[in-house]
């Protein structure tokens, strides 16, 4: 999403955008993840707020409407996009879930070798996210 929104900046000027993500109930605010989502839709040209976010805490509904697993009700993040064009003729939809702690659990182990690596190699960039873990295909 990042490089599509560098490459194309407002290619989806006018377009709407639907939010809704899952989580377990006792998570209150919208998702670090949606946040990052959202600024890329900005900058290909959706106008849409961090505010605008369905956010899905009930487990009743999360069964039901997201399609969360009841074994993963207290720890899960399920994100869905709707977008669609102004004339209603083109639609795109994503959606990326995770059930459980070990994709998290395994991704901070990722992150702490990184850093270590980094440390160890003395390197001038004391600031990094979960991009460049990836970019730098640090994980196992």
């Amino acid at each position: 999403m990042e490089n599509m929104a560098k490459q194309f900046p407002g290619v989806f000027s006018g377009y709407t955008l639907q939010v809704m993500e899952s989580h377990q109930a006792g998570k209150l605010d919208t998702s670090g993840t949606a946040k990052a989502v959202i600024s890329y839709f900005q900058k290909l040209g959706v106008s849409f707020e961090v505010d605008q976010v369905k956010k899905i805490r009930d487990p009743k509904q999360q069964i039901e409407m997201v399609g969360v697993p009841k074994e993963y009700l207290s720890c899960h993040a399920f994100h869905m996009y709707h977008l669609e064009s102004p004339d209603k003729i083109v639609s795109f939809e994503f959606q990326h879930n995770v059930c459980g702690r070990s994709i998290p659990a395994e991704g901070t182990i990722d992150a702490a070798i990184f850093l270590a690596k980094k440390v160890q190699s003395k390197a001038d960039k004391f600031i990094y996210d979960g991009i460049d873990v990836l970019l730098e295909s640090a994980m196992r």
